[in-house]
């Protein structure tokens, strides 16, 4: 859409667009705004057309506000180019995004496979909505990779992923759980919002649907809800025909800040994954961690496989405490004052919550040892953090 020549000027086929011009490049098109830089907000529902013919015909390139308006139609085509996908829809947060893309390839009497690890919302969604629907779920080990086609039925329908796991950070095997799936004509799902397709494509390692929560790294300001699920082309028609029946539209101010924020999303991702594997290994030799769990350090036991498709980390990662009580740790999260407690990231801002697996995980058991912390390192300046930290260590140790 931004009219960059596809030819140099000898003639010969360009050289693809690196990943950092895309997404400068990507779902603009100025002199279709008056060659204004960016595409502006369009508010509407309502679509006018010329003529009765026009009308009846449908024939307009936008019909109604529910089914595109050109600023979701930037943000749609800029995340298809970066993903590799056939398709993307756009809906109002992170949990829409994997309800959305859950229904789309779901009916009742069909068996659904979900990692042990998943994020939590997902787990609810599964064990409500879709049980109520006649969905069945079963939840496995995260780390099967190959072996989960022992937990194959003949009405598994799809496979869902989800690498790392939001709190506890198994890294998955995706071309290798897709490779079995696709040999019996199932759906792949993956949430790949902790990497984003800037760090790992999901399309391209076997996944027909990715989710992402836009609200995290494509924001990067902790202001906004999005969330997009992008398809090959298996997969999209039954994607958008979804979408389209049931018009889950996200917010246009909320897809205009998507779009912004998609242009800096490179640099921001690169600063967060530069400091977060500063403080991992820092907090890695304190005498009051016992682990760290981050794919992006050799000693993690997903390293290897993130080593081997991914590009990149993000800034999140948790510890585990060596055994002590819950009131230390919790001290050491109170005594912190760079770091906010609250759930989501992906912004600028450093976070960090205290959490335990042990009460909703059904396929494997969670039993680290020790209280344990998710922390998401934001912008800030990593010296100023780890003396934050440091304070923090002190005020647990009086406790």
């Amino acid at each position: 859409m931004n009219r960059i020549p596809d030819h140099d000027s000898g003639g010969t086929a360009a050289k693809p667009l690196a990943a950092a011009t895309r997404l400068v490049t990507a779902g603009r098109d100025p002199f279709a705004q008056h060659g204004f830089v960016n595409t502006p907000i369009y508010r509407g529902s309502t679509v006018l057309y010329p003529t009765a013919e026009d009308f009846l015909k449908r024939n307009a390139r936008f019909t109604y506000g529910t089914k595109g308006t050109p600023t979701t139609e930037a943000l749609e085509t800029a995340w298809s180019e970066l993903c590799g996908a056939a398709g993307t829809v756009l809906v109002p947060s992170g949990l829409a995004a994997i309800a959305v893309a859950l229904l789309s390839c779901l009916k009742a009497g069909d068996h659904l496979l979900v990692p042990d690890s998943v994020y939590r919302p997902t787990r609810n969604f599964c064990d409500t909505f879709l049980k109520r629907f006649g969905v069945e779920t079963t939840y496995y080990d995260p780390l099967l990779g190959a072996g989960i086609a022992a937990l194959f039925r003949p009405n598994t329908r799809a496979v869902f992923t989800e690498a790392p796991g939001s709190l506890s950070f198994e890294m998955q095997d995706i071309p290798a759980i897709a490779a079995v799936a696709h040999a019996r004509e199932m759906i792949v799902l993956m949430d790949n919002t902790w990497a984003t397709p800037l760090f790992f494509s999901p399309h391209e390692h076997g996944a027909d649907l990715a989710i992402e929560a836009g609200t995290k790294y494509l924001s990067g300001s902790s202001d906004l809800l999005l969330g997009m699920v992008s398809a090959n082309a298996r997969c999209f028609k039954d994607l958008r025909a979804t979408f389209d029946v049931m018009a889950p539209c996200a917010g246009p101010e909320d897809v205009f800040l998507a779009l912004r924020g998609l242009r800096s999303m490179r640099v921001r991702l690169l600063q967060h994954q530069q400091s977060a594997l500063t403080i991992a290994k820092w907090l890695a030799a304190r005498p009051e961690v016992a682990c760290v769990l981050h794919p992006g350090l050799p000693g993690d036991a997903g390293h290897a496989i993130w080593k081997r498709d991914f590009t990149g980390a993000s800034g999140l990662f948790s510890i585990i405490f060596k055994p002590m009580p819950d009131a230390a740790s919790h001290a050491f999260i109170n005594a912190l004052k760079l770091f906010g407690i609250g759930a989501s990231w992906g912004g600028f801002e450093s976070l960090a919550i205290p959490f335990d697996c042990a009460a909703f995980r059904t396929a494997t058991t969670w039993n680290p040892g020790g209280p344990c912390i998710r922390f998401h390192i934001g912008l800030e300046d990593v010296g100023d953090l780890m003396a934050d930290m440091t304070q923090a260590f002190d005020a647990m140790a009086r406790a």
